[in-house]
C-alpha cells in the first residue's frame, strides 16, 4: 500500500483569483525555489512534499507535520464545473478544496453555491481571503508568510483585515460553518481555516499550503491509501483533439495503477465503451517550455495520483467527467459503470422539471441541490436539449405549469428543438452556473405565482357597491336602466346585485359614459346601468344602495389569498356584505376546522 497525494480543487466566484491563486503556486516564484521544484500533469500540478517543506519549512514544523505525503496535487482547471464534473463513486474526486473569495468583497452568489456543493459532497475546505493588498494601507512583502506580513502592518490595517474576516465568519456561521482566521483556530476538525493572502505578491500561500498539507494528513489519511499493484480508476477530464494523436482524452488517476497495455473501460451516451490504449502521454516540462509540438513524452506506466493523456480508438462519444476504468478477465466492471449511471440519471413518467447536463458530475450536483430544494425532478440526463425532451416538458406543462421546464447545464440546444419550444411554450432555464438556473427558476415563479394571483383576483367578485341615482331612472325593468353612483371598490359587467335584505336585485348587463360601454367602473364615478332582472319597487328604489352579491366561495379565497389587496372601503363594504348575508344565514362564509 502506498499514500498519494491528495487531490485539491479551488472553487469560487467570478474575478476572485482562483485562477491568479493556480497561477501562482505553479508559477515560477515557487518553482524556482528548487529545481524540478513542481511536477506538471495533463490537467493538474503537482508539488512534492521536498519543495513544500523548502518553502514552508518552519511552518510544517510548528504543525508537526510527518513527511508522510509525497505531496499535494492540484487540479489545474478551477471552479465548480471542473469540481463536480470530476468524480468517483459517493462523491467528488478532489479529497480537499479551496474556496476563494474576496476578502474586500466577501461572499458573493458563486461562492454560496461553491459553499452548497461543498457541503453536499462532504469535502474539506479552507477559506482563502484573496486580495489583501488592496486594502488600504496594506504594505505588500513578495513571498512573505501572511503571519510575517500581518505583523509588520500598520494597527488601523490590522483592524480593517480583522473587521473583514469577522464578517466572513459571520456569513459561514449563518451557512452552518464554525470557523476563525487559521492562526486562532483551536479543532481544525470543527472549524474551517480562514487564509489571509495575496495572490499577487505571494503573502499568504505558505500557510495555505501547509494548511492542506496538515489537514490532509491528519484527517484524510485513510482516503488516500491506494495499492499500487490494483487496477487504475480515474475520471475524464476532457475530450481533446491533438495534432498528430487525433482524438484523446484527458485523464486524473486517483487510484491504482495505469500500464501501456491496459484494456480500459469508459462511458458513452447509453453504453460503454472498451478500447485498447495506444499510449499514455505525459507533459514533457523542457518542451512545454520551449512551447514545442512535441510537448509529450510516452510513458509505460502511471500510479495515482496522476494527470495523464490517452490515445486509444472510438474515444468520439466518450462522456467528460465519466469514470475510466481498467477491464480485466472475468471482472464485471461495464456493469459497475453502467449501474453507476443509472444510480445518478432519472426516468419517470410523474411529476416534476427536465434537467440536461454536460456531465456525469455536474448532473449530480444540479440533482441534489433541487432535491435540496424540494423541486421534483421527473428527467434527468446528460447531453444537449433535443426535441423528446421538449416534447417530454410540455407533457408535464398541461398538468403542471411550475414543472413543464427544462433546466439546461451548460449544454445546448438542438437545432430541431428550438421551432418545439416556441410551438410548445416549454421555457428553458440555461446557464454554465448551477445557482444562475435555479435563482432564475425561482424568480419566475414568483413572477408565474404573481400573474396566477392576478388573474385569479380579476376572476373573484370582490367587494362593492352603487347607490341609485334619484330623478336619473331611464327604464323601470326589462332591463332596469339609471345612473348610479359607484360608492366604494369596482364593479364589473356579469357582477350581481343585492339589496340590504340579501334579496337579489339583477345583474350588471352593461354600463355607459357619454356613449363609451364600459367593461368596469371605479368608486367615485357615476354612469348610467343597466341591471337585467331588476325591477324598480321590486325589492329597491330610487335612491337606495346595492351591494354586489359575492358568493361563499369567492369571499373565503378573498379572505384567505387576497386580504392585503383589498382597500380600506373595499374591506369596510366586504363586512357590511357579510353581515347581509348573515341575516339569512347565520353562518355564511365560516370556516371549517378542516379549510
Amino acid at each position: 500500500m502506498k499514500i498519494r497525494s491528495p487531490i485539491i480543487s479551488v472553487l469560487g466566484h467570478v474575478d476572485h483569483g482562483k485562477t491568479s491563486l493556480l497561477d501562482f503556486i505553479r508559477g515560477s516564484t515557487i518553482a524556482s525555489k528548487e529545481a524540478g521544484g513542481i511536477t506538471q500533469h495533463i490537467g493538474a500540478t503537482e508539488i512534492p512534499i521536498d519543495t513544500i517543506n523548502k518553502i514552508c519549512g518552519k511552518f510544517v514544523k510548528k504543525l508537526e507535520i510527518v513527511d508522510t505525503l509525497p505531496g499535494l496535487f492540484f487540479i489545474d482547471t478551477p471552479g465548480h464545473a471542473a469540481f463536480t464534473s470530476l468524480r468517483k463513486r459517493g462523491g467528488a474526486l478532489a479529497d480537499l478544496a479551496i474556496l476563494i473569495l474576496d476578502i474586500n468583497e466577501g461572499f458573493k452568489p458563486q461562492t454560496f453555491e461553491a459553499l452548497r456543493i461543498l457541503r453536499l459532497y462532504k469535502t474539506p475546505f479552507i477559506i482563502v481571503a484573496n486580495k489583501v493588498d488592496r486594502l488600504f494601507g496594506w504594505n505588500p512583502y513578495l513571498n512573505a508568510s501572511f503571519s510575517e506580513s500581518f505583523s509588520k502592518q500598520a494597527a488601523s490595517v490590522q483592524q480593517e483585515l480583522d473587521s473583514h474576516i469577522y464578517e466572513i465568519v459571520g456569513t459561514l456561521h449563518k451557512e452552518g460553518f464554525q470557523s476563525e482566521r487559521f492562526d486562532r483556530v483551536s479543532d481544525f476538525a470543527s472549524q474551517i481555516s480562514i487564509v489571509p493572502i495575496s495572490a499577487k505578491s505571494g503573502e499568504g500561500i505558505v500557510e495555505v499550503l501547509t494548511l492542506l498539507l496538515g489537514l490532509a494528513q491528519e484527517y484524510l489519511k485513510k482516503n488516500l491509501l491506494i495499492s499500487e499493484d490494483a487496477p487504475a480508476k480515474g475520471s475524464v477530464l476532457e475530450i481533446k483533439e491533438e495534432q498528430g494523436l487525433g482524438l484523446t482524452i484527458d485523464v486524473i488517476i486517483y487510484d491504482g495503477v495505469l500500464k501501456k497495455e491496459d484494456e480500459i473501460v469508459l462511458v458513452e451516451k447509453d453504453s460503454v465503451l472498451t478500447t485498447k490504449i495506444r499510449s499514455i502521454l505525459k507533459i514533457n516540462p523542457l518542451e512545454e517550455m520551449r512551447g514545442s509540438k512535441n510537448r509529450f513524452k510516452k510513458v509505460d506506466e502511471v500510479v495515482a495520483a496522476a494527470g495523464v493523456k490517452i490515445v486509444a480508438p472510438n474515444l468520439e462519444n466518450v462522456i467528460s467527467g465519466s469514470p475510466l476504468r481498467v477491464h480485466q478477465v472475468g471482472s464485471n466492471v461495464e456493469e459497475e459503470i453502467l449501474k453507476e449511471i443509472e444510480d445518478i440519471t432519472i426516468s419517470t413518467d410523474g411529476d416534476g422539471v427536465l434537467v440536461k447536463a454536460d456531465t456525469l458530475g455536474s448532473l449530480e450536483a444540479i440533482i441534489n441541490l433541487l432535491k435540496e430544494l424540494n423541486i421534483l425532478i421527473r428527467s434527468a440526463d446528460i447531453g444537449n436539449v433535443s426535441r423528446k425532451d421538449v416534447v417530454n416538458a410540455s407533457i408535464v406543462l398541461k398538468e403542471n405549469p411550475k414543472h413543464g421546464v427544462i433546466f439546461a447545464f451548460n449544454v445546448k440546444i438542438h437545432k430541431n428543438a428550438i421551432k418545439n419550444l416556441k410551438e410548445t411554450g416549454v421555457k428553458v432555464f440555461s446557464s454554465d452556473v448551477i445557482y444562475q438556473i435555479t435563482e432564475d427558476y425561482e424568480e419566475w415563479l414568483r413572477e408565474l405565482e404573481e400573474s396566477q394571483k392576478k388573474t385569479w383576483l380579476d376572476a373573484i367578485v370582490k367587494p362593492a357597491k352603487i347607490r341609485v341615482i334619484p330623478k336619473l331612472v331611464f327604464r323601470q325593468s326589462k332591463p332596469f336602466i339609471s345612473g348610479i353612483e359607484v360608492l366604494s371598490g369596482t364593479v364589473k359587467q356579469n357582477f350581481s346585485l343585492m339589496n340590504q335584505d340579501g334579496q337579489l336585485i339583477g345583474q350588471i348587463e352593461s354600463m355607459q359614459d357619454k356613449g363609451e360601454n364600459l367593461p368596469f367602473t371605479h368608486r367615485g364615478q357615476k354612469v348610467a346601468m343597466s341591471i337585467k332582472g331588476g325591477i324598480l319597487g321590486k325589492g329597491f328604489e330610487e335612491g337606495d344602495e346595492l351591494h354586489v352579491d359575492i358568493p361563499e366561495k369567492h369571499y373565503k379565497i378573498l379572505i384567505k389569498e387576497f386580504k392585503d389587496k383589498l382597500t380600506e372601503d373595499e374591506f369596510e363594504t366586504l363586512n357590511e356584505i357579510v353581515d347581509i348575508k348573515r341575516k339569512n344565514e347565520p353562518k355564511w362564509g365560516e370556516f371549517e376546522i378542516f379549510e
